[in-house]
C-alpha cells in the first residue's frame, strides 16, 4: 500500500512544482515605470504593463525595460581645442526611453554604445570651439551635445533630456595664465574701489564745506542786513533828532529881536577887549545895528 502511493504523490508534487513554475513564468506584475517587451517564438509583439500581465510559459521571452530618466557619467575625456590646446573634460548626461520596443531592437547594449557616442561627440564639438570659447560658453556646448547626442539616439527610441559639463582642466600654462588674469582683476576692483572710495570721501567732503559756506555767507549777509537796519535807524533817529533841535532853534530864533542880536555884538567886543591884539575888525552891519540900538533906547527913554 505504501509503496504504490509513494509515486503518485511523487508525481502530485511534480506536478504541483511544475505548476508553480509555470504560473510564475506566465504571470507577471509590471510596475508603473516598466515595461515588458515581449518576444514570442522570436518575434516581437510588442510591450505590455504596467500592471498584471499573462504571457505563455516557454513560448513567451519578456525584456524588462526602465522608463525613468537615467543619468550616466562620462569620464574625463582629453579633446583638442580648435586652437590645438588640449583639455579634459567630464560631464553628465540624461536620457529616458520613449520607446521601449526601439530601445530592445535597435540597439544591443544602449549605454556601452551611449557611452562611445558621447565620448566621440565631445571630441567633435570642442575640436570646433576656440580654447577660451570652451572656457566660457559651457552653455552653448552642453546644447550642441545634448542636440547631437540626440539625433543619434532618437532611432533607439532614447530621448536625451540633459548634458552638463562638471569640469574643464585646460593646460597647466594656461591655469597659470588665468591665475595671474583673475589676480590682476582682483587688484583692477580693489583699486577701483578705492578710488571710488576716495572720490564719494571727497565729494562729501565738498559737499560739506560747500554747506558751511552757504550758511555762513547766509549768517554773514544776515549780518550785514542787521547792521544796516541798525545803523539806518540810528541815522533815522540822529536825523530826527537834529530837525527837533534845529525846529527849536528856529522857533527861538523867530522870537529874537535886532537888539538881541546887537547885544551879543556887545558881549562879543568885551571878550574881543581882553585880547591884547591892537586892531580890530567890524562889519558894516555892526555901525547899522549900534545906530538903531541907539534909536531904540532912546524911544524906550
Amino acid at each position: 500500500m505504501d509503496a504504490s502511493i509513494t509515486p503518485v504523490l511523487c508525481l502530485i508534487g511534480f506536478v504541483v512544482v511544475l505548476a508553480i513554475f509555470f504560473l510564475a513564468s506566465a504571470i507577471k506584475v509590471v510596475p508603473e515605470y516598466q515595461r515588458l517587451v515581449v518576444f514570442r517564438l522570436g518575434r516581437c509583439i510588442g510591450d505590455k504593463g504596467p500592471g498584471l500581465v499573462l504571457l505563455i510559459p516557454v513560448i513567451d521571452r519578456p525584456v524588462r525595460v526602465d522608463l525613468r530618466e537615467q543619468v550616466r557619467e562620462i569620464p574625463h575625456q582629453s579633446s583638442i581645442t580648435k586652437d590645438n590646446a588640449p583639455i579634459s573634460i567630464d560631464f553628465l548626461w540624461y536620457y529616458k526611453l520613449v520607446n521601449p520596443t526601439e530601445s530592445v531592437l535597435q540597439v544591443g547594449n544602449f549605454e556601452l554604445a551611449a557611452q562611445g557616442l558621447a565620448t566621440t561627440t565631445l571630441r567633435s564639438v570642442i575640436g570646433g570651439i576656440l580654447l577660451d570659447d570652451v572656457l566660457s560658453q559651457r552653455e552653448h556646448i552642453n546644447t550642441l551635445l545634448r542636440t547631437r547626442l540626440d539625433e543619434v539616439t532618437e532611432r533607439w527610441g532614447v530621448k536625451v533630456t540633459n548634458v552638463e559639463i562638471r569640469e574643464i582642466i585646460p593646460p597647466r600654462d594656461v591655469q597659470d595664465s588665468m591665475n595671474r588674469q583673475l589676480t590682476a582683476e582682483r587688484t583692477r576692483r580693489a583699486i577701483v574701489t578705492e578710488s571710488e572710495g576716495t572720490r564719494e570721501a571727497a565729494i562729501n567732503v565738498a559737499t560739506g564745506e560747500k554747506q558751511a559756506a552757504i550758511l555762513r555767507a547766509e549768517g554773514e549777509k544776515q549780518a550785514a542786513i542787521l547792521k544796516a537796519e541798525g545803523e539806518l535807524q540810528a541815522q533815522q533817529l540822529k536825523a530826527e533828532g537834529y530837525a527837533g533841535a534845529l525846529s527849536k532853534i528856529d522857533a527861538i530864533a523867530n522870537k529874537i529881536d535886532q537888539h538881541t542880536v546887537t547885544l551879543q555884538y556887545f558881549d562879543t567886543l568885551k571878550t574881543m577887549s581882553a585880547n591884547p591884539a591892537t586892531k580890530y575888525i567890524f562889519p558894516m552891519e555892526f555901525t547899522n545895528l549900534l545906530s538903531d540900538f541907539v534909536k531904540g533906547v532912546g524911544n524906550k527913554a
